[in-house]
């Protein structure tokens, strides 16, 4: 019976080719331009890291005082000092824990026709390669040994790999970053979370992953400053020990927390570290501290842009709008064929058969619809560049799963609209 009303579907297609044109053409410009703001939305909006962002917490602890903490509504700074940097990762509480600062460094070219690069660069330490689920194309991360050495490696990217070694295997080789030679211990395979929840800063949101990272040690040896924000209270006497004995907040840090215990212990231990530095005259204010996983982090930055939530709103009404106008083509398609109705139902057709037959009719609309807002949508792709940033255009993608949801909410859509110009054609008394 379902394929008998669907060749009916067809055929009634046919009949009014005029009202079948506008149906489709409707339903495909609404559900190409919600689909097209969708995949923005759903770009920007998804978890950089499923596996483990419930398990990567940033804490936060308030370093500057009420003053300052009045001015961002009581939220500690988003960074920490040196001072309270270093004092996590030597009480070491979480069983993964990093610091990191983006850091200003050329490399120098082995070949001398070659230019110094500018790529961005990273000095972390060792845990976060298991931290941020980072994988090898050859080699690996260093160890917490070069960390504690203050050992000279590095790991780069795949695509500075390219650039630099012709794709070849490059571990063991040296890499030159300010005049510095750096063995190569790992090249890291594509890894490029979006958003770039590590540095919401630096990088932006939705800019390219760190192409080198280096021994966070390492780098405060080489007083080798941060490339980034750095935010003081007060103004720092000058010299580099003297900064890193500040209340500038300059350091990123993170810690893996894999249950609530742990996470429970670990709130508790940075109300503990606070009060200490209560007592011991360094912080003059009660103990304000967050922290955060990395969903909740990236909802308190704000980093979905606004725009991709009013673009989306403004889809989903034009969507609405074009539905109202399809009911009122179906009921119009319908009810020219009352006569026809009237018929069928003198002839035995129940009510129920009618009502399917015409719900079968407008999925079929549905169906038509949902092929032309596959194409729209796919060209919408094309022209996000217009209305967002390139860094955000670039992650909307046509994949199988959108185009699945296309035809999806096209067909389902259509039903829906039709359910009423259904019910007013099955009510057609039947002609005797």
């Amino acid at each position: 019976m379902l394929v008998y009303h669907f060749k009916l579907g067809l055929r009634s297609l046919r009949r009014n080719p005029l009202l079948t044109v506008l149906m489709v053409i409707t339903i495909g410009i609404g559900v190409a331009s919600s689909m097209t703001t969708y995949a923005v939305f759903l770009a920007t909006s998804k978890d950089p890291i499923p596996d483990k962002s419930s398990q990567l917490f940033i804490p936060q602890i308030d370093s500057w005082g009420e003053s300052a903490s009045a001015e961002d509504d009581g939220e500690p700074p988003d960074m920490m000092t040196y001072t309270d940097a270093m004092a996590l990762i030597r009480d070491h509480r979480a069983r993964f824990q990093t610091a990191l600062y983006p850091i200003d460094v050329s490399i120098m070219p082995t070949h001398k026709s070659r230019l110094p690069l500018q790529v961005s660069t990273y000095a972390t330490y060792a845990d976060t390669f298991p931290m941020f689920q980072i994988s090898f194309l050859f080699g690996s991360g260093w160890s917490s040994a070069d960390d504690q050495a203050h050992a000279a490696v590095a790991v780069i990217s795949r695509s500075l790999n390219d650039k630099l070694f012709d794709g070849v295997n490059s571990v063991g080789q040296d890499i030159v970053l300010n005049h510095q030679s750096y063995r190569i211990v790992g090249v890291r395979d594509n890894w490029n979370p979006q958003p770039l929840f590590y540095d919401v800063k630096m990088l932006g949101a939705f800019g390219e992953s760190a192409q080198v990272f280096v021994p966070f040690t390492r780098a405060i040896d080489s007083r080798i400053p941060t490339a980034g924000a750095n935010l003081c209270k007060t103004s720092s006497d000058s010299g580099w020990d003297a900064w890193l004995g500040s209340d500038c907040t300059w350091i990123w840090y993170w810690a893996e927390l894999p249950d609530k215990k742990s996470m429970t212990e670990y709130r508790d231990y940075l109300d503990g570290y606070a009060a200490e530095q209560k007592r011991a005259g360094r912080f003059h204010w009660a103990p304000n501290t967050r922290l955060r996983n990395v969903m909740q982090w990236l909802d308190y930055k704000h980093v979905v842009p606004a725009e991709s939530r009013i673009s989306l709103l403004i889809s989903a009404g034009f969507l609405l709008i074009c539905l109202v106008n399809t009911v009122g083509l179906l009921l119009a398609k319908f009810m020219r064929r009352a006569p026809e109705i009237a018929v069928r139902r003198a002839l035995g057709a129940p009510r129920k058969a009618i009502h399917e037959q015409f719900l079968i009719e407008a999925g079929t609309v549905g169906l038509a619809g949902g092929m032309l807002g596959l194409l729209l949508t796919g060209a919408g792709m094309f022209g996000v560049g217009l209305v967002f940033e390139p860094s955000i255009a670039r992650l909307a993608t046509l994949n199988a799963s959108l185009v699945a949801l296309t035809f999806c909410v096209a067909v389902s859509a259509t039903v829906l609209a039709a359910i009423y110009p259904a019910w007013r054609a099955a009510s057609v008394k039947p002609t005797w």
